[in-house]
């Protein structure tokens, strides 16, 4: 493996920012919480729910501040860094509440700054500090994330990585198309900008169909790849693993010389600049994941799953700060990796998703618990859209999940039309996770495993106090995240 590219003066320059960094936060103490999530986890509905359950005093009560009553008033403030987009806050909740839509998916960073002020649970510290904390949110795609690893391989071992894992299971017919053609090239043969950019156009459409609900691949990489913006197009852009390498110092002017350029300069002005800029900054990490959807499409794709999120944690910079070290450099001391949409399943499953995806990040938990990180699992939901209730049918009495299915959604042949409520038997997680892990027989596993029917239900109806006053978006277990995240910093 080549060395990393984060090299001596980078490093300088990350200390440079550092410090900056705590030199202001002498003044105001601040903590930089990164959110991310691989496809279809919902990052911006965390956020949001996040920020409307502080600033209305949401029902939290494994917030330990707050249920002590120590919280003293929370706002939003302006931004600190002027060249980062912000966080469109208000546009979110004005469609999760007014409109009842679940806003779009992250397409770039963003950030936010919450303050919040409060009373020290310790009459030392109160004598010393002003009780105020600012929370600077940061929210990048979870692609992005998925480019990290990049950064420690070359072309050779990215490309033999990634035509290893499109001809393996059921990503095989996926990548057929790319592969293909691929195999049909010599990669010493004459550099060529169509044949380099049909390669990019196949490799690309194999990423997305791997990306497919019906799919639930998690493990993407090169990440801008599905969502290129302003580089679409780009040399940076136009590149593919390749098959046939020749052997020794490839050869001025070949086609796998190109590549090989092309792959460098995406990690140069592509990954690198997030990983300096943002990435390095960070104190503490929430990894958002749609355990529900992998666990529907059976043992490889929770395989595929498990590799991703190996990958996401092993890119961190995990680690214990001490408080001369936090002016240099910076270490994630905390890491929460959350399976959302509990309130898809009745609440006697919720330890059961957890223990599921629990069992899916030992591998990348070893990594990172060895370095002095703290690391936790959650099953949560972040906005609840759904509340229970049971059923008798034939005698049986069935715990169901009651709420309003998208527009369109179809259960059982019937489409919704986006108003009308209904119930549904969500299937139970069973009480041992070995059924899901069967890497000896996955066939036999996935026709053993049980259903769960997952419906995109619609965000819930806030109702209003007698005063008027909107209540606070329900949820399950984000208060649990919270006290994890930055109970600590408020005590």
């Amino acid at each position: 493996m080549p060395p990393s590219p984060i090299n001596i003066a980078d490093e300088a320059l990350i200390a440079l920012e550092n410090l900056a960094d705590r030199a202001t936060g002498l003044i105001n103490p601040t903590l930089r919480l990164g959110v991310t999530g691989l496809s279809r986890a919902g990052k911006t509905v965390f956020i949001s729910a996040l920020i409307h359950n502080l600033l209305n005093g949401g029902r939290l009560p494994l917030l330990e501040a707050q249920r002590s009553g120590r919280i003293k008033s929370v706002r939003l403030e302006e931004q600190p860094d002027d060249a980062v987009p912000r966080f469109q806050y208000e546009d979110h909740i004005r469609a999760l509440v007014e409109k009842r839509l679940w806003p779009d998916s992250t397409r770039a960073i963003s950030e936010l700054r919450l303050t919040i002020e409060y009373e020290s649970a310790s009459a030392w510290t109160r004598l010393l500090s002003a009780g105020k904390l600012s929370i600077d949110i940061v929210d990048y795609p979870g692609e992005w994330l998925m480019d990290l690893p990049l950064l420690d391989q070359d072309f050779r071992t990215f490309s033999e990585h990634a035509v290893t894992l499109a001809r393996t299971g059921r990503r095989a017919p996926l990548g057929k198309k790319w592969l293909t053609l691929a195999d049909g090239i010599a990669a010493d043969a004459q550099a060529d900008e169509m044949l380099a950019r049909d390669l990019a156009v196949e490799f690309t459409a194999y990423l997305k169909a791997c990306k497919e609900d019906k799919h639930s691949f998690s493990a993407l990489a090169p990440g801008r790849f599905l969502m290129p913006g302003d580089l679409e197009g780009s040399p940076a852009l136009t590149f593919a693993p390749l098959v046939n390498f020749p052997d020794g110092k490839q050869a001025r002017g070949s086609l796998v010389a190109m590549m090989e350029r092309r792959f460098e300069a995406y990690k140069t002005h592509v990954v690198k600049p997030f990983f300096k800029e943002h990435f390095a900054r960070l104190d503490r990490q929430i990894v958002l994941a749609d355990t529900l959807q992998a666990l529907n499409r059976g043992p490889e794709a929770l395989a595929d799953l498990e590799n991703a999120l190996a990958d996401v944690l092993g890119s961190f910079r995990p680690g214990t700060n001490s408080w001369l070290s936090t002016f240099f450099t910076r270490r994630i001391d905390k890491v929460l990796v959350a399976a959302t949409k509990a309130d898809h399943l009745h609440h006697e499953s919720h330890d059961r998703l957890e223990a599921l995806t629990r069992r899916i990040v030992e591998r990348a938990t070893d990594k990172i618990g060895r370095s002095g990180a703290a690391i936790d699992v959650i099953a949560l939901a972040s906005i609840r859209a759904t509340r229970e209730a049971v059923v008798s049918r034939d005698g049986e009495t069935l715990p169901v999940i009651v709420g309003t299915p998208m527009l369109g959604e179809e259960i059982n042949g019937e489409i919704f039309d986006g108003k009308r409520k209904t119930a549904i038997f969500p299937g139970d997680l069973p009480e041992k996770t070995d059924i899901y892990f069967r890497a000896d027989d996955p066939e036999r596993g996935a026709q053993e495993l049980p259903h769960i029917n997952i419906v995109r239900f619609r965000p819930p109806e806030i109702e209003e106090t007698s005063g008027g006053i909107k209540l606070s978006l329900p949820h399950i277990r984000l208060d649990r995240a919270l006290q994890f995240l930055i109970g600590d910093r408020l005590a």
